[in-house]
Formats: C-alpha cells, structure tokens, sequence
C-alpha cells in the first residue's frame, strides 16, 4: 500500500498529513466485535497540508460538514468489512473522493430577468387572486 494518497495524476497527499487509529466497530459480530479493532478513523491535517491551494481547502471545509473536528482535521470513518486493511483502504477511498468533489470549481452564477411572458403571466395571477379574495369579502351593509 503506497502511503501517499492518490488525488489525481498530478496530486497525491502526502503521508505526513494523514493520521488513522484502529477502533472497536459498533454493531453486531459477535464475540469479535469485543476484542479486535477493525473501524478505521481517518484524520486528514486540512490547515497543515501545502499540497492543496486555498480556495480547494475552503470548498472541503464545506463539502466535509460534520466531518471536521475541533483542530480543523478531516476526519473519515470505515467500518464496512471485518478487515482493518479492507476499512483503511475504504476510509482512503472516501477522503480521496471528498478531495475530487473539492477541486472541482463551482460554476458562476449568471443572473437572469425573468421573460415578458412570465411577468405577464405573474400580474395576471395577481390580479386573479385579489379578485377572487374581494370576491370573498362580506358585502357592504345596505342602508335602511
């Protein structure tokens, strides 16, 4: 298993940014799931690592959510097979991912104006829902 994390061609993550300790699983298992540690906790140093520009790191803090801790660490969870090598490889999958989703640049908003024929149709609406709530209106009390 290479120790660097593989981003794209040109990234990797350097080793010295990441950090993971072995966990007891929750759920079932058994006898097993008391004595072996197989969850994997993840934690990717996020203000500490060169490798990914400023604006990327803004975009992960957001994408990650929940998933950053007090220090500002990435931290990613796995637990989907019995095998401690099996999570790592999960848990390395998953940040790898979030890291792709981050470099990826939103697209500028355009801002529109909204077509003649929807204002048409908007004022039209309008006016119907007003005549129809003075048409519910208590009719003015006749003089005797």
């Amino acid at each position: 298993m290479n120790p660097d994390l593989p981003i794209t061609p040109d990234l990797r993550i350097p080793s010295t940014d990441l950090a993971w300790t072995a966990v007891r699983s929750s759920g079932p298992g058994g006898q097993n799931v008391n004595k072996v540690s197989t969850k994997v906790e993840l934690r990717f140093d996020l203000p500490g690592c060169a490798a990914l520009a400023e604006p990327v790191k803004a975009r992960l803090r957001v994408i990650a959510g929940g998933r950053i801790d007090a220090d500002g660490r990435v931290v990613v969870t796995s637990q989907l097979t019995r095998t401690l090598t099996q999570n790592l490889e999960d848990a390395r999958d998953k940040l790898a991912e979030l890291i792709r989703r981050a470099l990826v640049p939103p697209r500028p908003r355009r801002p529109t104006r909204p077509t003649r024929a929807s204002r048409i149709e908007r004022l039209s609406d309008k006016r119907r829902l007003g005549e129809r709530k003075r048409d519910r209106a208590r009719p003015p009390a006749e003089e005797i």
